[in-house]
């Protein structure tokens, strides 16, 4: 999905912020950060530690625990849930 539209919305202003599981997919997501990095966008990604996504300038790698693939989407979008709680308070809204 980044590729039709949100990629051009990425400029060094735009936080991104994904989750990483450690499944088939992997390869393409780094391909995907990788793009979002080139064009100056920051990342926080919380990753499977499994995925092997590693922290430099402009990454920020918040590993969680080798998961199951049957419980990795539950348990990797639980830190979005709290980001989003936490920014939504810090804004007022």
């Amino acid at each position: 999905e980044l590729k039709h539209g949100p990629l051009a919305l990425v400029d060094s202003e735009m936080p991104v912020v994904t989750i990483a599981p450690n499944n088939d997919l992997i390869e393409k997501l780094k391909s995907n950060l990788e793009e979002v990095r080139a064009r100056g966008g920051e990342l926080f990604v919380f990753a499977d530690r499994d995925a092997s996504v590693k922290s430099e300038e402009g990454v920020h790698v918040m590993n969680l625990p080798s998961l199951h693939p049957i419980t990795a989407p539950i348990v990797l979008t639980v830190p979005l849930q709290l980001l989003s709680y936490h920014v939504a308070v810090l804004k007022g809204t």
